[in-house]
């Protein structure tokens, strides 16, 4: 019998578009030997739909059109597997439309990256690919990983965190404290967003000013860093757990401006989309040394972090210095980094078999665990004969 696998994508994020193309590249990689996926659909305002439509990209160029030949679904814990059930629910005959064995969320961003969907599937009992909710909240908030990172010695760049109502009540005092911390220029980017999405060079003061009143349209907090001027950004995947991870090849990617942007990722590709087809360079020109020291940090990042499942580390580096410095951590990357796979040996269809592989592990973990005290504590719990309720 083939397992089942819910394929999630899309979400109430702004890298919902990027979520469905990563997601529709899983669903067609994966083994039909092996697996029988379900295409699951998360809409902007959270509503799960399912349907043959949903696999075909050329679908989402008419968003009601698809829902209304789909099915809207919700899920519910069903004799160790999690029933997909009509909603609204008919008057007449059986509700339930299939069953899921496992989940692999293709997701990115806030709400659905962060730890909010995998604690939702926590609650039902359904084993996932990727990270748990404390991972994936970790590695979304890179105020929170890069302090983590730098107290364990890993090289990151220094960064100050300004909250949106810090910045609306004394915004010139802000900008004090900036300019004494750092020179011009200075990277400002929202805290827990990826995809490039809001992130500006600010050469001046005036230029610092408009990057975070555009950073504050994405998050409630920003994070400035110093800008390095003549940059390199190399990134490397890495795939496994806490207790055996490995990494990938080095990425150069090709940037049309001073940082890599949204559109570099995801726009300059042509038909095939996402990750896989932007500019970049497999592998990136490295020496032997530099190579070295990127794979062994990601893998440390990875695991520091909690990561499980597969993830991206985009690292900085400085072309003056030779210094190299982690960046950030990607805990579910864009086309799930199966193109920096594909030079090891290891084509999607395995990598997605090994991080499903990963999900069922930690099912079994979970299920050692204890999550139960006997302690009969409500057996003399009352009330003084009070209704607590109507």
């Amino acid at each position: 019998m083939k397992i089942q696998v819910g394929v999630f994508f899309g979400g109430k994020s702004v890298e919902h578009e990027v979520s469905v193309i990563t997601g529709l590249q899983a669903f067609a990689a994966l083994d039909r030997e092996k697996y029988d996926p379900v295409p699951i659909y998360i809409t902007k305002q959270g509503l799960l739909y399912t349907g043959p439509r949903f696999a075909d990209i050329e679908a989402y160029k008419d968003i009601p059109l698809l829902l209304s030949s789909g099915t809207q679904l919700v899920l519910a814990p069903a004799d160790g597997r999690t029933a997909m059930v009509r909603h609204p629910a008919r008057r007449v005959g059986n509700n339930v439309i299939g069953y899921l064995d496992v989940a692999l969320p293709a997701v990115h961003g806030t709400n659905v990256e962060d730890g909010v969907f995998q604690g939702y599937l926590d609650t039902l009992g359904l084993p996932y690919a990727g990270p748990d909710v404390p991972g994936a909240a970790l590695c979304m908030d890179k105020a929170a990983s890069k302090t983590l990172l730098q107290n364990a010695n890993i090289p990151v760049l220094p960064a100050l965190a300004i909250s949106a109502a810090d910045w609306a009540e004394r915004p010139e005092e802000e900008t004090r404290q900036i300019e004494a911390e750092f020179v011009y220029p200075v990277m400002v980017k929202p805290v827990n967003l990826g995809s490039s999405i809001g992130i500006s060079r600010a050469p001046t003061r005036e230029a610092l000013h408009r990057a975070l009143d555009l950073s504050f349209k994405f998050s409630a907090r920003a994070l400035v860093e110093p800008a390095i001027v003549n940059l390199r950004e190399i990134n490397c995947s890495v795939l496994g757990d806490a207790r055996a991870a490995r990494p990938s090849v080095c990425e150069e990617p090709v940037s049309g401006d001073e940082i890599l942007s949204y559109r570099d990722k995801y726009l300059s590709s042509g038909k095939q989309g996402g990750m896989g087809g932007a500019r970049r360079r497999i592998p990136a020109e490295l020496t032997d040394e530099e190579s070295q020291i990127i794979t062994t940090l990601a893998v440390k990042t990875f695991q520091l972090l909690g990561c499980r499942g597969v993830a991206r580390v985009d690292f900085l580096l400085d072309d003056d210095t030779g210094n190299i410095y982690v960046n950030e951590i990607n805990a579910i990357p864009g086309s799930l980094a199966y193109y920096l796979w594909e030079p090891t040996g290891l084509n999607f269809s395995a990598l997605l078999d090994e991080l499903l592989s990963l999900a069922f592990q930690r099912k079994r973990e979970q299920e050692a665990l204890s999550f139960t005290y006997e302690s009969n504590l409500l057996s003399g719990v009352g009330f003084g004969g009070k209704k607590t309720g109507r």
